[in-house]
């Protein structure tokens, strides 16, 4: 598979900080029509939940959010700016959260995407999730509520 030289060559990740979320927010607007808040973001950081962006070409253009608890973990945001989305980015931070994830000993891994999300469900059962289930009226929508698919994936298998 031949690699993107934009994700390889000019990309930084690095800790989500505060004065990151402005920007943040500006990529949650344009790509979702119900938003996480700022006091999400920041609360997110303040307890201490791995929080990720992903500059490209020196500017932020993805952020993504795991939950570490005990051998558990919870992937609680991906988000990729419109301009910079289906060119592996959105991958590439899946990627980042697993590594962070298996890092710190979790087995298992866990996240929720609205069932109308075919391009990160279609990435999800490319990257060996699960699906598990669905969570009923689950999201806000346009016309109420939207189911979520819960996924799982099993983390640090002992090698064979």
């Amino acid at each position: 598979m031949a690699t993107n030289p934009r994700i390889d060559n000019v990309n930084q990740f690095r800790s989500m900080l505060f004065e990151d979320v402005p920007r943040v927010m500006e990529i949650e607007k344009q790509v979702y029509n119900h938003t996480w808040t700022e006091g999400i973001f920041h609360d997110c950081i303040r307890v201490g939940y791995h929080c990720w962006v992903l500059e490209i070409e020196g500017k932020v253009q993805a952020y993504g959010l795991v939950s570490v608890a005990a051998s558990e973990a919870h992937i609680l945001n991906i988000c990729v700016a419109r301009e910079f989305q289906r060119q592996g980015y959105g991958k590439k931070m899946l990627h980042k959260l697993l590594a962070e994830a298996e890092q710190k000993g979790v087995d298992f891994i866990y996240l929720e995407v609205r069932e109308s999300n075919m391009a990160a469900i279609n990435l999800y059962d490319q990257e060996g999730f699960s699906r598990l289930g669905a969570r009923k009226k689950y999201y806000p929508a346009d016309d109420g509520r939207e189911d979520a698919l819960v996924f799982a994936k099993a983390l640090n298998l002992p090698k064979e």
